[in-house]
């Protein structure tokens, strides 16, 4: 909103004196710093809220050790604050003209909403059931189809005939490779390729939220990496580059995307207000979410972090290395896959119990240690995501 204030004022005094909102660099920072104060400020009352009102229940998983049982009591669904920092700081400085901003607002809130629908079946019907998977998969694919084709299609060509028309590039870039050697195009496949990454993500996140402070940490890590990915991108940054034309050196300004071998993202700087939202909320949420936690974010806010992060995967073009950016949740998901084929088929199970977090848990390892040490597989993940930029 302050974006387009500047923009409504900029021919006067007032446009010249906000002029510094005219540049990314400053709205992202300033997101993320908003929305970590505005977490800081209001968390304590909202966790005494969820403490008032979910008093006495239960909210441990069943399918969790036994250890689990010392933190019953403490307050759930306080994903619900990571929400109203990540949407306040967003629609405070982002450009609200963005379509991508917009796209992951729907889905970040769209899956929030989904969260919040299995949070409260949990805690109203006294169990850890809560929504039918097969009800939260339909919700899940319905705000991803609005998304896409509500917000990222347009239905008119250019010839004025009425037709379809992604608005979202469907070429795939792969890490290390530059997308002008090599960038497959899925064509309308893309849809589909897609709703496999925001869903998988999103389940996967929900899959690591088993731990104090586990799964917000790695989503801060990998909202920063998708920041930079994000804003280079998306900038109109030009790098001066030597290069001979006709026997004669010449200074050629060359897109930093182009540069870094990678898909030109429109609106790139716009998304990465939002990581920086993300990181803000997040590291508001962790202050009180660090072990021992004082309130479990929820499936309202797992479910959400997880689609915004797919999300971000898309519109992003790094759908592939998401696959790395998102390393410990991409093995959390895939410790289930695996336990439960092999459950299937051979009657024997891989791991002491899935997720694989919970399987060092069984195996005498503090929850702290596994806690930390995942945390730096995260940032492992989301460096090496990063130099698979320059690396192209």
């Amino acid at each position: 909103m302050l974006f387009l204030l500047y923009e409504w004022l900029k021919d006067t005094g007032a446009g010249r004196v906000l002029n510094f909102l005219r540049y990314p660099t400053f709205r992202i920072i300033a997101a993320g710093v908003f929305a970590l104060l505005l977490g800081m400020l209001i968390g304590p009352k909202l966790i005494a809220r969820l403490r008032f009102k979910q008093h006495g229940q239960s909210n441990v998983r069943e399918d969790t050790p036994d250890t689990h049982q010392k933190k019953k009591g403490t307050p759930t669904m306080g994903g619900q604050l990571i929400l109203l920092c990540i949407g306040a700081g967003t629609l405070l400085f982002a450009d609200l003209k963005s379509r991508g901003v917009w796209v992951m607002l729907l889905l970040t809130f769209g899956y929030g909403f989904i969260g919040f629908l299995d949070d409260w079946l949990k805690l109203s019907k006294r169990n850890s059931k809560g929504l039918a998977g097969r009800k939260k998969m339909v919700l899940q694919t319905f705000f991803y189809l609005v998304a896409i084709f509500g917000l990222m299609t347009t239905w008119t060509k250019a010839d004025g005939s009425f037709g379809p028309t992604l608005l979202i590039s469907t070429k795939l870039t792969l890490p290390f490779i530059p997308s002008h050697w090599f960038s497959p195009d899925l064509g309308w496949f893309y849809v589909v390729f897609g709703w496999i990454v925001v869903v998988g993500t999103s389940n996967a996140v929900n899959l690591t939220d088993g731990l104090d402070g586990l799964a917000i940490v790695p989503t801060i890590v990998s909202a920063t990496t998708f920041a930079v990915l994000c804003y280079v991108a998306g900038t109109t940054l030009h790098l001066a580059d030597s290069q001979v034309v006709d026997g004669v050196t010449r200074t050629v300004a060359t897109p930093l995307y182009q540069y870094l071998g990678i898909l030109q993202v429109p609106g790139g700087a716009e998304l990465s207000v939002f990581c920086a939202s993300i990181v803000g909320a997040g590291i508001a949420f962790l202050w009180f979410n660090t072990y021992p936690a004082s309130v479990f974010m929820g499936d309202v806010g797992s479910l959400a972090l997880g689609g915004a992060l797919g999300g971000l995967a898309v519109l992003s073009k790094n759908e592939v290395v998401s696959a790395v950016i998102h390393g410990v949740f991409f093995a959390e998901i895939l410790s289930v896959m695996i336990q439960v084929i092999s459950f299937k088929t051979t009657g024997k199970r891989v791991f002491k119990m899935a997720p694989v977090h919970h399987h060092f848990e069984l195996k005498g390892m503090a929850e702290p240690k596994i806690i930390v040490r995942f945390w730096i597989v995260a940032i492992l993940c989301g460096g090496v995501a990063l130099l698979s930029l320059k690396l192209r």
